[in-house]
């Protein structure tokens, strides 16, 4: 039985699929599906089914997914023990949406490249959703995002923390100072948001949606940086996370609109996969980040 056979057969268990797998893996199928034969005549079982384009688990590779994801973290764990050295030199590949990244990674990455300046970082952002799905596919080490609480017991979460989302503008909009604005007054302004289905745009339209009301926005973005650049040109309203404009409004460039019974929050939440071996260089960021 050899480790290339294993690493395969938990790619394949993990993605449900041998193509998938070997992109994964850098492997051609076809060398996939003979490590994963190989592995079964050698335990004289079935590990997988496979009808139509569904792979799972059979009773027997079920069981054996739990030892081989033992095996693997050990071998990690052995890896480290004996290449242990005072400076980190690995890698690490992090997920976030767009306004963590604008906001809470800078000075995140700064200290963590100025503690750990030989790791090489790689930065994906995209929806929770997909960087969920990629997390679960081992392509990503640690998923840092913005949504409603989310749990799952594949995952590992080590941080969740409450954020105030709010309508935000300019400081000079006529709104700002006035107490108890209407919810229709103010969402008939002209907006800038998020696209649609992105956590927190996806939270609001559903509030608005219980009440038989909706936004019409006259720009869509993902990029809450060019958002707030626009908001500070008092070009309109926006609904963020009052933690991604929380230096401008110390700096009396924007404002948040106080808006009658209306009170909404999202969360901070760090997960990886459980099943992932939590390499030095994985540790050292969610010290940092906690």
């Amino acid at each position: 039985m050899e480790l290339r056979e294993i690493a395969a057969f938990i790619q394949v268990a993990q993605l449900k699929s041998f193509s998938k797998a070997a992109k994964q893996l850098g492997y051609s199928q076809a060398a996939v599906t003979i490590q994963i034969k190989q592995l079964e005549q050698e335990l004289n079982v079935h590990l997988f089914d496979r009808i139509g384009k569904q792979t799972t688990l059979t009773h027997q590779g079920a069981l054996f997914y739990e030892h081989a994801v033992s095996v693997m973290k050990e071998l990690e764990h052995a890896r480290d023990a004996v290449t242990h050295v005072s400076e980190l030199t690995g890698s690490l590949c992090l997920g976030t949406i767009e306004s963590i990244c604008a906001t809470i990674f800078p000075e995140l990455l700064r200290e963590y490249h100025r503690l750990y300046p030989k790791v090489n970082v790689r930065l994906i952002t995209d929806s929770p959703e997909t960087l969920l799905e990629m997390m679960n596919s081992n392509a990503i080490d640690i998923v840092y995002f913005l949504d409603k609480r989310m749990y799952d017991s594949k995952w590992i979460k080590v941080l969740e923390e409450p954020e105030d989302i709010v309508f935000v503008t300019a400081s000079g909009h006529p709104f700002v100072g006035r107490d108890s604005l209407d919810l229709d007054l103010v969402i008939d302004q002209p907006f800038i948001l998020t696209e649609r289905n992105a956590s927190y745009r996806f939270i609001l339209d559903q509030y608005l949606a219980a009440q038989g009301k909706e936004i019409h926005p006259f720009l869509e973005i993902g990029n809450t940086e060019f958002i707030i650049s626009l908001l500070r040109k008092n070009l309109g309203v926006s609904f963020l996370p009052e933690f991604t404009i929380h230096q401008d409004i110390i700096n009396g460039e924007l404002a948040v609109l106080d808006v009658r019974d209306f009170y909404m929050r999202t969360w901070r939440q760090i997960v990886y996969h459980k099943d992932k071996w939590v390499t030095r260089e994985m540790d050292a960021f969610l010290r940092l980040a906690t």
